[in-house]
């Protein structure tokens, strides 16, 4: 908290979703799988598909402009722009300065974050050290993917399960009880090899021998990552509830990352949480990395289920690194 005792907190959102929709009996024209057969293991009906052309900074920015006309706040007065994202434009600029060049917001510091799905709650994280050490009050945090793009359209064990979007958020000092009550991080880096994407950086440099070999494509072991997700996620909620001082059941929204129906029931279950307090989506979106929990986010207060100076919101997320954590806030 500031000397002005004010706390930062979420002053606006933003989404937005490719239009293409793929469902799941696209997919069985596609791969060896069925409709039964994915909704049985994931939840996952349909998602959005970026187009050719479409790119991470395309979602981002539109997103971003969203959050931005919801907070009243103009462009000009973005202090700071973090971009989560595990597949950026370019290896380099960061996809945040190409969002910040877009939106206009000339005053703006930008970087990119990777943290994968915990991105967003990474973000966040950082962007309120940014106002809590006086140094900005007025941060953009953005969780954008398309994660389409590097997914094997012939591996169904992974084709199934991911989709591309954007969500962004509106960092700003607000009056208790509103805010950031607590935030918990955590990562592992020796599940590193569960959850990545092989080729493309600097141990293996894009060459004909990565392609043939598909190393350009993400590569999962969904059993290994069902397992730490429900323990990790699990973890994190309880550790960030006991930091806020706030109880299980005094939680109104429970924003579990979009990745498997299986792993939100199995959570909500741990955490003794009912079904009307839990925000629901995959079967919509599939799992859209760093966006997952801002699209969920914004479609709960959309939805009246999180009201604004009210609700006690929890959000945990996990992904590639292996990384988790989770916050509290009341929006």
């Amino acid at each position: 908290m500031d000397e002005a005792g004010l706390v930062p907190g979420i002053t606006g959102l933003g989404i937005h979703v490719p239009e293409r929709v793929l469902t799941n009996y696209d997919l069985e024209r596609m791969v060896d799988t069925s409709d039964a057969w994915i909704m049985e293991r994931t939840g996952i009906r349909e998602r959005r598909l970026a187009a050719p052309d479409e790119c991470t900074s395309d979602l981002a920015v539109k997103a971003a402009r969203k959050a931005l006309d919801a907070a009243g706040l103009p462009a000009a007065a973005v202090e700071l722009i973090i971009v989560a994202t595990a597949t950026p434009d370019m290896l380099f600029p960061a996809t945040a300065c190409l969002v910040q060049d877009r939106l206009g917001a000339r005053q703006a510091a930008a970087f990119d974050l990777e943290a994968g799905c915990s991105g967003f709650i990474y973000g966040l994280a950082v962007g309120a050290q940014f106002i809590r050490a006086g140094a900005y009050k007025n941060v953009l945090v953005i969780g954008a993917d398309t994660l389409s793009k590097v997914t094997n359209w012939k591996d169904r064990t992974t084709c199934v399960l991911f989709g591309d979007g954007a969500g962004a958020a509106v960092l700003q000092p607000v009056e208790p009880p509103r805010g950031m009550l607590s935030v918990y991080l955590r990562a592992d880096g020796s599940g590193a090899d569960l959850l990545k994407l092989p080729a493309g950086g600097s141990r293996l440099p894009a060459s004909a021998e990565t392609v043939r070999g598909d190393l350009h494509y993400l590569a999962m072991n969904g059993r290994e990552i069902f397992k730490f997700a429900v323990r990790a996620m699990g973890e994190a909620a309880v550790e960030a509830l006991r930091r806020a001082g706030i109880r299980q059941e005094e939680v109104d929204c429970f924003i579990p990352h979009q990745a498997n129906i299986r792993i939100i029931d199995a959570l909500a279950k741990r955490l003794s949480l009912p079904p009307d307090k839990v925000v629901v989506n995959v079967d919509r979106y599939g799992n859209t990395s760093a966006a997952s929990i801002p699209l969920a986010l914004y479609e709960a207060v959309s939805a009246g289920k999180v009201k604004p100076g009210e609700s006690l919101v929890l959000a945990v997320a996990f992904g590639a690194g292996l990384t988790w954590g989770a916050l509290v806030l009341r929006y």
